[in-house]
């Protein structure tokens, strides 16, 4: 029988216990290589040597929610709040417009102070500025109701990371207020609406396991989103999993695979090169994982605030020199960084 990393290359329809098994192939060199080739393999017959960048404004980290693992959750108390005016986040989308980014990220905790009446004032001053620009909102747990205005005030795209997609783990990880099956729904009323739907987990998280890995892939097969991120659980000095151990992914190749066509493969803001050894960038073109990186348009103290782990770079450094740096890395690996929108194809 041929080696089940060959099998999921020919024929990706795999089931939990297939997806259990492909996993376990992390520690084969050989297995890590072929899946790598193929990613690549698949990433340019859809996007060529494109990289496509994201214009990320964090405009508020107030946040009703109180998941476990996050620096912005509402209990802690050490964190400096700050929210964006609407004046401040159009100088960040004038500012990243003139820097390359043709779509702009609106992302935020799920903070009670941007009713929908201003979130839709938000939405329509961006797009009747920047009509050729897309527009992604990343603000957590909505209503139908909600979502299908800011979809109607054009917003193009819309990133909602599940997490994780198994229900004892969820809680784990979670206040017993805060709902999976909500989440879930909430991703399912976005593709009704039409939007590029973004979901996506993190890697390496507290309690998860091989099975919790597995049950992520085949959900997000089922969903059949637009984008998704897959990024590394880094702990957060204020939560009490502070003395958890993050750790690196590879399940980018393997989704890479199971849905080839999605805008970003492995979306997420800077995680990967967050664990700046150098090798990021070597390990995005092997695993064909980055049709977009994150860059922050607004540079200021409210940047380093936005805190959802430890750690997190290009904080510091002005938006332009961060492009530029990106630009450069980029081109070093034999790929082109460019000033398109970059959607799903």
């Amino acid at each position: 029988m041929k080696p089940v990393y060959e099998r999921f290359i020919e024929n990706p329809d795999f089931t939990k216990p297939d997806f259990v098994e492909l996993i376990k192939c992390a520690e084969d060199p050989e297995a890590v290589r072929r899946l790598k080739e193929e990613a690549v393999r698949i990433r340019e017959i859809y996007y060529g040597k494109k990289v496509f960048t994201r214009g990320l404004i964090e405009y508020t980290n107030y946040c009703k929610n109180d998941c476990y693992y996050c620096g912005i959750r509402k209990s802690n108390t050490n964190a400096k709040r700050y929210r964006l005016t609407e004046d401040e986040i159009m100088a960040c989308c004038e500012n990243g417009y003139e820097l390359g980014f043709r779509t702009f990220v609106l992302q935020g905790g799920e903070d009670a102070y941007y009713t929908d009446d201003r979130m839709v004032a938000i939405i329509k001053k961006i797009k009747e500025a920047y009509p050729e620009c897309a527009l992604t909102l990343s603000i957590g747990e909505k209503s139908y109701e909600s979502y299908k205005r800011f979809r109607e005030a054009g917003a193009d795209r819309y990133l909602l990371r599940h997490e994780t997609a198994n229900e004892e783990h969820y809680r784990k990880l979670h206040p017993e207020k805060m709902s999976l099956a909500v989440r879930k729904n909430c991703l399912y009323d976005l593709k009704k609406l039409g939007y590029q739907v973004g979901a996506g987990m993190m890697v390496g998280s507290p309690y998860q396991t091989t099975e919790d890995l597995a049950e992520d892939l085949v959900f997000l097969k089922e969903l059949q989103p637009e984008m998704v991120g897959i990024g590394p659980f880094i702990p957060h000095h204020d939560t009490q999993f502070a003395k958890r151990t993050g750790r690196k992914c590879g399940d980018d190749t393997v989704f890479a695979r199971c849905d080839p066509n999605p805008a970003a493969e492995g979306t997420s803001s800077g995680n990967d090169s967050t664990w700046d050894d150098g090798s990021a960038w070597k390990r995005e073109r092997a695993a064909g994982r980055s049709q977009c990186r994150d860059a922050e348009p607004f540079s200021g103290e409210n940047r380093k605030q936005y805190e959802l782990y430890d750690n997190k770079i290009c904080t510091g450094e002005e938006a332009a020199e961060c492009r530029g740096c990106m630009g450069r890395r980029v081109a070093s690996v034999g790929y082109e960084l460019v000033t398109e929108r970059g959607d799903a194809v």
